[in-house]
């Protein structure tokens, strides 16, 4: 299916713009990150991921959602993704950020583990929504998928994210992530195994403008045994497409269904001889 998009010169003139913004705003966030590396080496921790503040959800409070940026953007999309999605059910809204110099999406979708099993706890056992954008979906997507993460995941969210890997990574620089992101990456032939025990659903939204994922259907999930719903984007670029608003809309909608689930017991605790359901496209 697709949603809402732009023309190609209107999209082209909105990725434009936000890397612009992403351009001045990058020397910042580097200092941040490196301020936040080095505070991490003095206490001699690893600042993988920020905790999940506040005590635990009061009864009827919504389900909580963790959002997982991508390599090289932390607060730009999670702010703009908070705002977009207030007020439609989900609390609390949890930035997850993970290092840059992470040895490999393994390790980091292990630390992902242990905050989302903490979320899990603190929002009084209810289940756990993920929302990946770039690398961070492929993070998300491989607690759930190969960790056992759907026992607390029933919905993952992913935006631009290059789910069989991208031939971008190959031009870049041999950084232990980007490394992971080509085609073919020890990392993406797991992903492609067999998983019919994984009870999560997926959404991919994907974009046929998407200049870091090429080309464009490999930011789909094309997985025989997982329950995948692809979102064709058109016209939107990958810095533009979270900030889109009928992915936004959508997004919502998703999120506030979760919220009304009637049990919060995770989709494996709850059904576990069901048979997994068809996949969408």
């Amino acid at each position: 299916m697709s949603v809402p998009g732009l023309s190609p010169i209107r999209g082209i003139g909105a990725e434009a713009a936000r890397a612009a913004v992403r351009l001045a705003r990058l020397p910042l966030d580097i200092a941040v990150e490196g301020l936040g590396q080095l505070a991490g080496w003095l206490t001699r921790s690893t600042p993988a991921l920020s905790p999940v503040a506040g005590e635990p959800a009061a009864a009827g409070a919504g389900i909580p959602v963790l959002l997982v940026h991508g390599l090289a953007d932390r607060d730009w999309v999670v702010s703009a993704l908070r705002r977009g999605l207030d007020g439609c059910g989900a609390s609390p809204f949890v930035p997850v950020s993970y290092n840059a110099l992470s040895p490999d999406i393994r390790s980091a979708a292990r630390t992902l583990g242990d905050q989302v099993e903490l979320a899990h706890a603190r929002g009084g056992g209810r289940p756990v929504v993920l929302i990946g954008y770039s690398l961070g979906g492929l993070i998300a997507r491989y607690y759930v998928q190969r960790l056992g993460g759907d026992a607390y995941v029933p919905l993952v969210i992913t935006l631009a994210t290059p789910h069989s890997g991208t031939v971008t990574a190959l031009l870049a620089p041999p950084h232990p992530l980007l490394r992971q992101l080509r085609p073919g990456s020890d990392v993406l032939t797991e992903l492609a195994e067999p998983a019919a025990r994984c009870r999560a659903r997926f959404v991919a939204f994907y974009s046929d403008l998407d200049e870091a994922v090429i080309p464009a259907a490999r930011g789909r999930i094309d997985h025989p045994d997982l329950k995948a719903r692809n979102v064709l984007v058109p016209g939107v670029g990958h810095l533009t497409l979270p900030l889109h608003q009928p992915v936004i809309d959508l997004m919502r909608s998703l999120l506030t269904k979760a919220g009304q689930a009637p049990s919060a017991v995770c989709p494996r605790a709850r059904d576990s001889g069901a048979e997994p359901e068809e996949a969408e496209t």
